[in-house]
């Protein structure tokens, strides 16, 4: 705490940590440890309430400073308390990401991510994390670390304020000066070791509220020290800031509505069209999801204005101060990315990456397809699209449940393959006469277009399953077998083969395996016929 008098909620929170710390060395019965999860949820909700306190300070020390001109002596004062947010914030983090390890190595939290009293009990993996592993002895560096940074940055400002450790051995602590069985107990021992996960999940969120407390503090002075500020009726002005004067539709619209003189003592009212403004802190919170416009302009931006109203008292009456902001609403470019963006292929699994860089982080994409299927992937964006068999496919995409637009594409059918014919060797030259009494082996292939091969190849396996082979002499059939996989049988059909003789190879059905492993015959109108001369 600083060295000064305490406020009734210092003195609280002191006495919050006390009771705890007592608790542990204690070694609290089971019965009371799902009271120990509802502290911690009490204290995590006040470590959300502080925070956002203390990030409006900072803000407000920075739009104090400017509106009174910049004065040389204050603007360090604008650094000074980022850098105390700043220094928080990773100390916070520090302790939150001890608080989670714990949970994890813990198992503490179900499938449904409510807490196990069956883990929350377990006494070993607190000692074992920071004990044994050291990590409660860098805690304590750190937490005391913290006080003495804040305090030397107050210091350079000119502004004399201390803080007391924030992580304190038992002896430093005065409900266990008398206690002859904890007071020789360092910090690490006085805690966490055979204290249960539950208990230390507490100490660790109230150890992040102490750090909030003094950032508090810390920023309190740092207001205070800033030079005093006189409103001057004669040039108050309405503003209205926004976060980005261009918005996609499909996205929100942020602003701060404001008085440019505003002072946290007054309470204006203000309205937007005609609508009520929630005001924070004599801000107001304008906040709208922006609609898509029927026409834009070459740049792709059409033109919006809010018209606000803010009341408030000027020289001790009521006045009406109008503002007005112009902003522009951007048309949401869809872009898609893939190998076969041009056209889909009929039936198959065409992987699709659809975005729209307008929307930003704020994108949330969800898509709907006619004349066809999809399948949506694990990054937003990903989109497997597997048209129907011929036409156009549509494409309809939405973000947060606003719909951006849509993209058509024509549907191509799977391009056939080639057949090629193979012995033991290799290719077969169909050209050049093949020595009698023909080949020993005899392979028949379907090889994908090569295109098609590359970019769908999960639904490029083709294989021959209809044909047959057939022993021509002088053009009259002898013998023949049947094609019913790539592998052909013909030992015995070239048992009476001899020189002069042809081999047909005539193929009539091609299957197709596509991605989901599913076999699509196709029969062939006019089947591959090829011809092999045997000298």
């Amino acid at each position: 705490m600083a060295g000064g008098k305490e406020t009734p909620r210092q003195r609280m929170i002191g006495m919050m940590y006390l009771v705890l710390t007592a608790l542990l060395a204690l070694q609290v019965s089971n019965q009371i440890l799902q009271k120990f999860v509802l502290l911690n949820d009490g204290l995590e909700r006040t470590s959300k309430n502080y925070i956002n306190k203390n990030e409006f300070t900072v803000s407000s020390i920075e739009n104090t400073v400017e509106q009174q001109g910049n004065n040389p002596r204050d603007v360090p004062k604008v650094a000074a308390s980022q850098e105390v947010r700043n220094q928080t914030a990773e100390i916070f983090n520090y302790l939150e990401s001890l608080k989670q390890e714990l949970i994890e190595t813990s198992n503490a939290r179900d499938e449904k991510g409510q807490f196990r009293n069956s883990s929350l009990k377990n006494t070993d993996v607190p000692g074992n994390i920071f004990n044994n592993n050291r990590k409660g002895f860098e805690m304590q560096e750190k937490l005391n670390a913290y006080p003495v940074q804040i305090s030397q940055i107050l210091n350079d400002l000119g502004i004399e304020m201390s803080f007391e450790d924030i992580a304190k051995d038992a002896k430093d602590i005065e409900i266990f000066q008398n206690d002859s069985e904890a007071r020789n107990k360092n910090f690490v021992n006085l805690n966490f070791v055979k204290s249960p996960v539950g208990a230390v999940m507490a100490l660790i969120s109230q150890y992040q509220n102490e750090v909030l407390n003094i950032e508090s503090e810390a920023l309190s002075a740092i207001t205070s020290s800033i030079g005093s500020f006189y409103f001057k009726a004669d040039i108050v002005e309405a503003r209205i800031a926004a976060l980005s004067n261009v918005v996609a539709a499909g996205t929100k619209f942020q602003a701060d509505m404001f008085i440019a003189s505003s002072s946290s003592s007054d309470a204006p009212e203000m309205t937007i069209d005609g609508r009520s403004v929630s005001v924070e802190n004599g801000f107001g919170k304008i906040e709208f999801t922006a609609q898509p416009a029927g026409q834009y302009d070459d740049r792709g931006l059409a033109k919006r204005v809010l018209k606000g109203e803010i009341t408030t008292n000027v020289g001790g009456e009521d006045k009406v101060l109008p503002v007005e902001y112009e902003y522009y609403v951007a048309q949401p470019i869809i872009k898609v990315t893939s190998e076969v963006v041009n056209q889909l292929y009929a039936d198959c699994a065409n992987d699709l990456l659809i975005d729209v860089p307008a929307l930003g982080n704020s994108y949330a994409p969800s898509f709907t397809v006619s004349n066809g299927t999809s399948i949506q992937g694990t990054r937003p964006g990903q989109l497997t699209v597997i048209p129907g068999a011929s036409g156009k496919v549509n494409i309809g995409v939405s973000s947060g449940g606003n719909k951006i637009g849509d993209v058509s594409y024509d549907i191509k059918p799977v391009p056939a393959p080639t057949i090629r014919l193979f012995d033991g060797r290799g290719p077969i030259d169909l050209s050049v006469a093949y020595p009698a009494p023909g080949p020993s082996s005899l392979i028949v292939e379907a090889i994908p277009e090569p295109t098609f091969g590359r970019t769908m190849a999960r639904d490029a396996n083709f294989e021959v399953t209809g044909g047959e082979v057939i022993l021509l002499r002088n053009d009259v059939p002898r013998e023949r077998v049947n094609i019913s996989s790539k592998n052909v049988a013909i030992r015995n059909l070239l048992a009476s083969a001899r020189s002069g003789d042809d081999l047909i190879v005539r193929v009539t059905e091609v299957t197709r395996t596509n991605f989901r492993q599913n076999k699509i015959k196709n029969t062939l109108a006019n089947p591959e016929i090829y011809r092999m001369a045997i000298k």
